[in-house]
């Protein structure tokens, strides 16, 4: 673990240490990462002025991720999203799982129990150095319902440029299973206030329709003639409010979005730009969708890091993933993981300034 900057961030409920790890470059750049979960806490980009602000949000203790985070800068898994019914079916057996979201599946299972999903887990250090640190976490057969013993790993790397990338690598063991793996940062950034005057590219001609509760009606929707589409800049405030029954349902946007490029090929999945600061951010991915979030369930009940608390809208999150329920359409990519197969993926955030 040569030149890694790590400290004991606090400890669980459980009595597990908890520790931190601070990524630098040589150009302004630092990123916050917790073995917890895989938090990434803090993003410090420097805007236009050279002045270096926190782009993402954040609780302030390990206490409120445990309990009151809305899965802040989080690893996601076995399985990002929703599965209706809690329940798949995998090689003619049903695999059922913890309802946590209605009678669905959220992000893998519960955030409190024995078998929490990965957003609440310690995570396994495997290596750190002054720019880099790679995280790994073993779920055994059976967890919350998913068969096969999975082993994940996540690289976090900070590049000599602007960007921050996120490699994720799994196998598993024993038996197949279903795998969707993300990160849900909620990106601001102006550093503070609301991200919905950001402007905001999608480069996606269509999107997954949802029912009321949110779980994808099974087609490929067209974004041509509605608010759903950002292929062009504009702001997510601009149509937010728009009467149509897909941002009713979820009270703004809180959608997965259906990427052109070729299938394992590193692709745009969003721009942003905040006209303020200056601060741009390009999402690049190898995979198929992006769900874009403007967090719509953020009440201000939950305190940021910066001790202000945090409104629906102040952060939008871009998770890059597979389709949500996939495991329940078959005509969806599949997220089935093999025994001998690897799973990987790539997602890249690049930083920069608009001119």
């Amino acid at each position: 673990m040569t030149n890694a900057e790590i400290a004991t961030y606090g400890t669980t409920s459980a009595g597990a240490m908890v520790r931190r790890i601070v990524l630098r470059n040589a150009h302004g750049l630092s990123v916050g990462v917790l073995d917890y979960g895989g938090v990434i806490t803090d993003v410090m980009v420097p805007d236009r002025a050279g002045v270096a602000g926190n782009v993402v949000l954040g609780c302030a203790t390990i206490a409120d991720y445990q309990t009151k985070s809305s899965y802040f800068g989080a690893l996601l898994g076995r399985y990002a999203n929703r599965i209706a019914g809690a329940a798949f079916t995998l090689d003619g057996h049903v695999f059922h799982l913890p309802a946590n979201n209605g009678a669905n599946t959220l992000h893998g299972g519960p955030k409190i129990g024995p078998t929490p999903n990965f957003a609440h887990r310690v995570w396994t250090i495997v290596d750190a150095t002054a720019s880099a640190v790679t995280l790994r976490l073993v779920s055994a057969d059976g967890d919350n319902g998913f068969p096969g013993t999975l082993t994940v790993e996540v690289t976090y790397r900070l590049g000599d440029d602007q960007a921050f990338r996120i490699d994720y690598t799994a196998r598993v063991e024993g038996r197949p299973t279903v795998l969707n793996v993300s990160n849900h940062t909620y990106f601001n950034l102006a550093g503070s206030g609301s991200a919905l005057d950001h402007e905001v590219i999608i480069p996606a001609a269509s999107f997954l329709p949802t029912d009321a509760a949110q779980i994808p009606t099974g087609i490929l929707q067209p974004v041509a003639g509605t608010p759903m589409d950002f292929r062009t800049a504009h702001t997510p405030r601009a149509r937010i409010g728009a009467d149509f029954e897909q941002l009713k349902l979820a009270g703004g946007y809180d959608h997965c979005f259906v990427l052109e490029h070729e299938a394992g090929a590193l692709g745009v999945a969003a721009r942003l730009t905040d006209p303020v600061s200056g601060r741009t951010l390009t999402i690049e991915t190898t995979q198929p969708a992006v769900q874009f979030y403007t967090g719509n369930k953020l009440d201000g009940t939950i305190q940021g890091a910066n001790g202000a608390l945090i409104q629906a809208g102040d952060g939008m999150a871009f998770e890059t993933q597979h389709f949500p329920d996939a495991p329940n359409r078959p005509h969806f990519p599949s997220t089935r993981l093999d025994p001998g197969q690897d799973f990987r993926s790539t997602t890249i955030w690049r930083f920069g300034l608009a001119p």
